[in-house]
Formats: C-alpha cells, sequence, structure tokens
C-alpha cells in the first residue's frame, strides 16, 4: 500500500474512533513493529538513492501527523479513568513533546553535492567498499612499489582466493564503471575510503570521499576547471577563486591540486587531473578516441570549510552537542 492509500486510509478510521480500544488498535495497524507505515519506513533501504530521500521524508511527515492525531484522540484513553480516585494519571498534564531526529553533517553536505553535480548532469554511482588490489591500485596505473600499498596507508584482508582490503579511494569505480559503459559519461562516486594511519585533527582512519569523472572527445583542463568552479560557487553560494598547482597521481596525466581562496587563506580541498591513457585502456577504451579529467574531493574536508569546523573528530565521536547544531 502507498503512503497516499495509508495516510487516506488512516484518516478515515480515525474520523471512526470512538474508545481507548480503538484507538490502541489503530496505533498498533499503522504504527506498531508490524504496522503499514513501520513497514514503509524499513523498505526504504531497497529503494534507489534518488527515491530514498522523497519518500523517506514523506512517510516522516506522515508518522508525524498520525501520532499528532493520536495524541488527540487520546481523551478517549482517559476517560476511563478520569472518575477513578486511585489513579495517578493526571489527563490535564501537557503531552511530552516528541524530539525528531535529523541529518548528520555529513549526509546533508552529501546529498547538497550531489543535487549540485546532478544538475550539471552527472550521474550518482555506489560502488563496493571492500575492493580488489586490481582496482584499487593495479588497474588504476598504481606501481607495485607505490607505499600506498605498504600496510602504514592499506588495511589488507585475509583473503584465500585474492588480494582484498578496505578501499584507500573511491576511484576504484572509474575502471568498475568504464569496464560497463561506453562513454560519453560524467558520474561521481560519493562512499566510505579507510586508511591505515592516525587519527588528529584533519585525519581520520575513516573518511568520506567523493570520486568525479567525466569522458568524451575533446575534454581538456578547461572543461575541468569551468565545472569545478561552477560546484564550488553553488556549494558556498558566491563566486569562489580557485588555482590549480601541478602535482602527481599515479592515475592522472597531467596532474593537480586544487586550491581554494576562503578569508583570505588558499586551502588544497582537492586532487584532479587528466585520465592517465593507461587507465582508460585497462578499461577497455582507446586513448586516442576517449578522454576525460577524474577527481577526487574528501567530504569531511568539505564541511569542516563550509560550516567553519577544525577538527574532523567531531564528525564521528557521537557527541549531541555538536550534532544537534546542525
Amino acid at each position: 500500500m502507498g503512503l497516499k492509500e495509508i495516510k487516506k486510509q488512516a484518516n478515515e478510521e480515525l474520523e471512526k474512533i470512538t474508545n481507548s480500544d480503538e484507538l490502541e488498535n489503530f496505533r498498533l495497524k499503522y504504527l506498531g513493529r508490524s504496522g503499514e507505515l513501520t513497514a514503509v519506513l524499513r523498505s526504504l533501504k531497497d529503494l534507489p538513492i534518488n527515491q530514498r530521500k522523497k519518500v523517506g521524508q514523506e512517510a516522516n511527515q506522515l508518522r508525524v501527523e498520525l501520532e499528532e492525531k493520536l495524541g488527540q484522540k487520546n481523551k478517549f484513553s482517559t476517560a476511563d479513568t478520569k472518575n477513578d480516585k486511585n489513579s495517578k494519571l493526571d489527563i490535564s498534564a501537557p503531552g511530552i513533546k516528541i524530539e525528531q531526529g535529523h541529518l548528520h553533517p555529513l549526509t546533508q553536505i552529501l546529498e547538497e553535492i550531489e543535487e549540485i553535480f546532478q544538475s550539471m548532469g552527472f550521474n550518482v554511482i555506489e560502488g563496493p567498499e571492500i575492493e580488489t588490489e586490481y582496482y584499487n591500485f593495479d588497474a588504476l596505473n598504481v606501481p607495485k612499489e607505490h607505499p600506498a600499498r605498504d600496510m602504514q596507508d592499506t588495511f589488507w584482508l585475509k583473503s584465500d582466493n585474492q588480494k582484498l582490503l578496505l578501499r584507500t579511494h573511491t576511484s576504484p569505480m572509474q575502471i568498475r564503471h568504464m569496464e560497463k559503459n561506453k562513454p560519453p559519461f560524467r558520474i561521481i562516486v560519493p562512499g566510505r575510503c579507510f586508511r591505515y594511519e592516525a587519527t588528529d585533527v584533519s585525519h581520520s582512519h575513516t573518511f568520506y570521499q567523493m570520486e568525479g569523472l567525466m569522458i568524451d572527445k575533446n575534454i581538456n583542463v578547461a572543461n575541468f576547471k569551468a565545472i569545478i568552479a561552477e560546484f564550488f560557487k553553488k556549494l558556498f553560494s558566491k563566486e569562489v577563486e580557485i588555482r590549480l598547482r601541478p602535482s602527481y597521481f599515479p592515475f592522472v596525466e597531467p596532474g593537480f591540486e586544487i586550491d581554494i581562496k576562503m578569508k583570505g587563506k588558499w586551502l588544497e580541498v582537492m586532487g584532479a587531473g587528466m585520465v592517465h591513457p593507461n587507465v582508460l585502456k585497462a578499461a577497455g577504451h582507446d586513448p586516442r578516441e576517449w578522454q576525460g579529467f577524474a577527481f577526487g574531493v574528501g567530504l569531511d574536508r568539505m564541511a569542516m570549510i563550509k560550516y567553519g569546523i577544525d577538527d574532523i573528530r567531531l564528525f564521528y565521536n557521537g557527541d549531541l552537542r555538536f550534532l544537534k547544531q546542525f
């Protein structure tokens, strides 16, 4: 049963309730552990990511409406006790306000960033957090002797068949997507990443990253700069000065770091570059025909800049005094 049908049926049944027993039966039918509305909320995880937010908001709004109406009808449940001198129930006392939760700040900025890139024609895809050495390193042109493969950077997993690890970046989805899709395309890949390193105010062993990839004919650095400038403009609701500095990443050539100027200071926020020909070949595409750019941005870093937070650990310690500010 859809949300509209549930709402219509519930309102009709509410009008007919005349006693406390009927009220309790109504509560169990719609809001109980096996209730109609509860079933909808539990099914959110099975919906596509682009539908999950809308359906979740509508379902939670309906839950709040039904709970408020139940509170108004609660006079029936107290009618039997109002003449009972031994009753400890004070029917004149105000009800307890139900405290509503809200999205985590990292989830909020993730959804905002997804909407920005979707408005520019990018599709949002997801990938596995447990990766193979091939997709995480080999196909991305990372040399066998690269230090990122050592234990100080990577969480390796015990496996009998192949070398598995917790992905160190969202870049493996470049290969996975290009293997199954023919260009042109533009995608972003948000997700959780893991690196074996110490935690401090700006680093965590677990963090959120978003990969971006655009493959087409005649794509160049100017295309990347235009898109990324529009992204920062929408994210911070103002024009943002950016600069590109030469840098090295195995899977791009040329590679560069992207800095933005905030409050008179340059901040490093992103790594990017033109997709390396070897990466295109590994995914089965001819680099003489197709080219494009890739970039990776830390969502934690974006949230820290946008909200003025100076310690990444605040996102993960579960302190409600911090989380309630968002």
